[in-house]
Formats: structure tokens, sequence, C-alpha cells
């Protein structure tokens, strides 16, 4: 957090209204999206831990993106369809993936050593990074949105898309974490009730099947 935090103040210059792309910026967070559905269902699966990772992994995956933009590689997924299409599709493979495996798998979810020895923190934090790298929309978004709050003579400069990204990173990384800290409660609650784990699996599943149909869908 302090790293981002010494980013954003670095990269200020050329930043127009930044108040406004703060407030702004903090209801597109709130949105629930992706993101927050992958960290919801993460959290309440298998704990805070694997929700605070996946948070993590979708925290880098916005930065990556800042960068992708600030040297203008985004350009690409928003001037060719084959791009876009490429990206939108794998990301979409791997939604449906994770739906397929979950509703495979014939275990029962359990919230113990067991959990904890079975996906690692690297995994969750990968998952996470990976569901939000391959969604063009965030690709899209971050060029048509932070434009609007920097000076026309700072349109080269790739130091205003860094502070503004950093800034996008940090407010979704605390929205995120409260995401899971809150849903991960419910997890507790859940460990004596091997049948709403049962069900917990299948409806986790279900939600990823509909996320990559979803981007599947998506359009420029």
């Amino acid at each position: 957090m302090n790293v981002i935090f010494v980013i954003i103040i670095l990269f200020m210059a050329g930043i127009e209204n930044y108040i406004l792309f703060l407030a702004t910026t903090i209801i597109f967070v709130m949105t629930p999206g992706i993101d927050t559905v992958f960290v919801l269902n993460k959290s309440i699966a298998e704990g805070r831990a694997a929700g605070v990772h996946s948070m993590l992994g979708i925290t880098c995956g916005i930065l990556a993106h800042t960068l992708f933009a600030s040297l203008g590689l985004s350009m690409i997924i928003a001037q060719s369809a084959m791009a876009f299409s490429v990206v939108k599709y794998v990301g979409a493979l791997y939604l449906i993936f994770l739906g397929l495996s979950s509703l495979r798998s014939k275990k029962e979810l359990q919230f113990d050593i067991e959990i904890t020895k079975g996906k690692s923190g690297f995994q969750n934090f990968y998952a996470g990074f990976i569901t939000n790298i391959l969604n063009p929309k965030v690709a899209l978004f971050f060029l048509s949105f932070f434009p609007q709050f920097i000076n026309k003579a700072y349109m080269d400069d790739p130091s205003p898309f860094i502070a503004l990204g950093a800034s996008f990173a940090l407010l979704g990384s605390i929205w995120l974490s409260l995401i899971a800290y809150c849903s991960s409660l419910f997890s507790a609650k859940l460990k004596k009730n091997l049948k709403l784990n049962s069900w917990l699996n299948e409806i986790t599943g279900c939600v990823y099947l509909l996320m990559g149909i979803k981007m599947a869908f998506t359009k420029r």
C-alpha cells in the first residue's frame, strides 16, 4: 500500500480534477463486477486468506493494465478486433475452466488445514491476476476513463497514467479487502455444515461459468 501511495505522489504532474477522479473511482470499484464476485466467492469458499491473496492478484493485474496503457500497448487491444477477441476468449475459457473444475470436484469444501494444503496463496494470487489481466474491458476502460483527468499537454507522458492507475488500484484493493474480510465471516459458520459446503461448491462453479460466458459475449 505504501509503495502505491509513493508512486501516486511522484507521478502527479499533469493530472486534473484529482478529487473528482477519486470520487468516480470509488463508485466504479464498489459496483459489482468480475473482480468483486471473484474475491467474494474465494473468501466465502476458502476463507479470508484466499480472498486477500486473490485481491493482491487482482491489484497486480490492475497495475499491469496501467503499465500497458501508459506505454500505449492497450491501444493494440482497442484498435485490433482480433487482439481483443483473443484476450477475451482466453479469459473466458479460464473462468469456464475454474467453473467446471469446481463442479466436477467430488470432494466437499473444507475450511481447515486441508484447504490450506490444497490451494496455496500463490495459486489464489495467480487466479486473481489472470482473471483481471485477461479481461479486455479493463484495458478499454482505462483508455477511455483516465484521459479525462489528464492535461492534454501530458497525454504522451506515461506518468499521469501510472499515478491514476496506482490510485485506482489502491482504492480497489481497499474495497476488495473489505469484501474479503466481511464475506470470510460466513466461512466460519459453514465449517460445521457439510451439506452447505457441497452446495457452495456447486454455486461457486456456476458463478465462474456465468462470468466466463458473460466475458465471452463482451463487445468492445
